[in-house]
């Protein structure tokens, strides 16, 4: 399958972090930290609460956590389980939450995802440049720890990006485009001359609301979700996209 049929080719790629590149503790994280909180510290609220060690699951954090800013990330969890006094709560688990998954990436419990790293490669040799664009601001940790070495190249993967604008407080959060408007001036490109790799819907509705090329990278059984936003092609592994399309300015599956 392909789309995005127009002259000339790609001359941008931005990539998402977390969940496109590598399969980050973001999720364990948030729900280990929120745990730590309501069995200690906030266990005094705790039975006014919804939450409970089973309610946090992995559709809580892909549909309404997955891809925003830690204070966005944590105000939604907290609204969800309906916990009191939220400014301040909100405040002290995004805080707490931090505190833990520098440890986990310290500790080196997270992986690359080889198909999206030998694909990031891949559009760097095809001359196209590559830029970096995640809400989290522990993006370039992790890129660091990725070598290249077993791909076949040298350094670590956020060497390999040409333009990483992860982590900054942007005004506006996605589903705005703002994040991947300012990769694409960054890359000194044209949003229409550009495309974004995300795994998340509200990912996906940034990256067609900046009118970029969207490849949807479903690695949380998502495939509608993400094609129902829009998506130009939805992959459950980077290696099936057709990289030679690209410089046909096509989206396309091999």
């Amino acid at each position: 399958m392909s789309s995005q049929d127009v002259s000339g080719g790609f001359r941008g790629a931005i990539f998402d972090v977390d969940g496109v590149l590598v399969d980050s503790p973001h999720e364990e994280a948030w729900r280990q930290s929120l745990q730590e909180l309501m069995e200690g510290p906030w266990s005094d609220i705790r039975a006014q609460t919804t939450w409970t060690p089973e309610a946090f699951t992995p559709e809580l954090y892909h549909q309404r956590m997955s891809g925003k800013p830690r204070k966005a990330g944590a105000t939604a969890a907290l609204e969800y389980f309906g916990v009191p006094d939220l400014d301040r709560r909100v405040t002290e688990y995004g805080e707490h939450k931090q505190e833990m998954i520098i440890r986990l990436i310290t500790d080196g419990k997270f992986s690359a995802y080889d198909d999206a790293v030998r694909f990031v490669l891949a559009v760097k040799n095809a001359g196209i440049p590559v830029a970096a664009a995640s809400s989290s601001k522990n993006a370039k940790l992790f890129l660091e720890r990725v070598d290249l070495g077993k791909y076949g190249g040298s350094g670590n993967l956020h060497e390999a990006f040409d333009v990483d604008v992860s982590g900054r407080d942007f005004a506006q959060g996605k589903p705005h485009p703002e994040i991947f408007l300012t990769a694409a001036k960054e890359l000194g490109v044209d949003p229409h001359d550009a495309f974004v790799a995300e795994d998340a819907t509200n990912g996906i509705q940034a990256a067609k609301a900046g009118e970029f090329g969207a490849i949807g990278v479903s690695r949380a059984d998502d495939v509608d979700a993400l094609a129902a936003e829009g998506a130009d092609i939805v992959v459950t592994d980077m290696g099936t996209i057709d990289v030679a399309a690209l410089s046909s300015h096509r989206l396309a599956t091999t």
